[in-house]
């Protein structure tokens, strides 16, 4: 009988464990979900304050050109004039890929957006602070089809060449 009862009860807390974990994983994913949609929601609305907001202090935002690596406050600098002008760009999620870190604190994602660029990837990695999630690095690329990647690497040869340049003298 009492082996009955430490087998039952081990059955018992796998299933609620992987219960409350199936609902946590749920619940966080829905959370970031809502979290990137805002943040792109408010970068159309060029609402500056609550589209940084969403971002961690320490985040690095990375863009399409080959020096676009910014901490929170230089992407702020250079996105301030653009948000003040209503000038702001709107990125549409077309789908997304959501991942955890084991301890559900530590998530990174993938998605396909609408952009004015055509079809662009964003991926990055959020992290749980105060119960909410944060950007802490978003990278965008604009997607090239394998069919026209000649035609993009031959566009790209001269400023290719002079940012090599600069690179490989530091």
């Amino acid at each position: 009988m009492k082996i009955c009862n430490t087998i039952c009860f081990s059955i018992f807390f796998v299933l609620v464990s992987t219960t409350t974990f199936s609902q946590d994983h749920k619940k966080n994913k829905l959370e970031i979900n809502t979290t990137l949609n805002q943040w792109h929601k408010d970068v159309a609305d060029s609402n500056f304050d609550a589209y940084f907001n969403k971002m961690s202090e320490n985040s690095i935002f990375i863009g399409t050109d080959a020096g676009e690596i910014w901490d929170k406050q230089q992407f702020k600098d250079f996105a301030k004039p653009y948000f003040d002008k209503k000038e702001t760009w709107n990125f549409t999620p077309l789908s997304r890929n959501i991942y955890f870190f084991s301890n559900q604190n530590i998530a990174w994602f993938d998605e396909l957006l609408e952009t004015w660029m055509g079809i662009c990837r964003g991926s990055g990695i959020l992290t749980k602070e105060n119960n909410k999630w944060k950007i802490s690095q978003y990278v965008l690329s604009v997607t090239v089809p394998n069919d026209d990647i000649k035609k993009v690497i031959k566009i790209k040869k001269v400023n290719d060449s002079i940012i090599l340049k600069k690179l490989k003298t530091k």
